[in-house]
This record gives C-alpha cells, structure tokens and sequence, in this order.
C-alpha cells in the first residue's frame, strides 16, 4: 500500500509541473488576447477624434506655415540665439547670444586648411 501510494504521490509531483506551465502559458495568452481586445477597443472609440485632430493640424499647418517660413527668414540661424524669455508683463524676448571672440571662426564661416 505504501508502495501504491508512494507511485501516486511521484506520478502526481512529476506531472504537477507540466500542468501548470501549460496553465500559465494559457493565462498569458489569456491576458495577450484581452489585451488586444482592450486597445481594439480603445482604437475603435478614439479614431473619430484622432481624424478631427489630423484634420485641425492640417489646417494650422497651412495657415502658419507661410508665417514660419518669413520669421525663419528675419531671423537666420537659430543659433545665434538663446531661449525665448517670457517677461513678468507678457512680453517674450529672445536675445542674441554674446558674439564670439573676433580670432575664434563665427558660425558660417568657412575656414581654410
């Protein structure tokens, strides 16, 4: 009976974890599956917003898009400058960086070999 009992006992032990890596291999694909379901989902409710929103970015594009091009042209290399300052008032200032020293090559400048 021991004997019996003991067979019992490793056969059981011997297949528990073959069971349950198969058991767990069928919750990740559970939670996989569910997953996808939730960010279909999600995708379904969001595209008639995601398409007004394309729709405004192209509109704001054509409108600024000229106005971006004559600022890009007053003011030149981006560089030359530091980051936009917003004043106490409203106002926003962008200062021009310290000039470089006049034996050291400005940028745009090319430079001999």
């Amino acid at each position: 009976m021991k004997q019996i009992s003991a067979a019992v006992v490793f056969v059981v032990l011997a297949v528990s974890p073959a069971r349950a890596e198969e058991d767990m291999q069928d919750g990740f694909s559970l939670i996989g599956e569910g997953a996808r379901i939730i960010l279909r989902g999600l995708i379904e409710e969001m595209e008639p917003a995601l398409e007004d929103l394309q729709g405004l970015a192209e509109d704001m594009a054509g409108e600024m898009g000229p106005m971006m091009l004559e600022l890009r042209g007053l003011i030149g290399d981006m560089t030359l400058y530091q980051m936009p300052e917003v004043l106490p008032n409203g106002d926003i200032i962008i200062r021009r960086k310290p000039a470089l020293a006049p034996d050291l090559p400005q940028p745009g400048d090319e430079i001999e070999l």
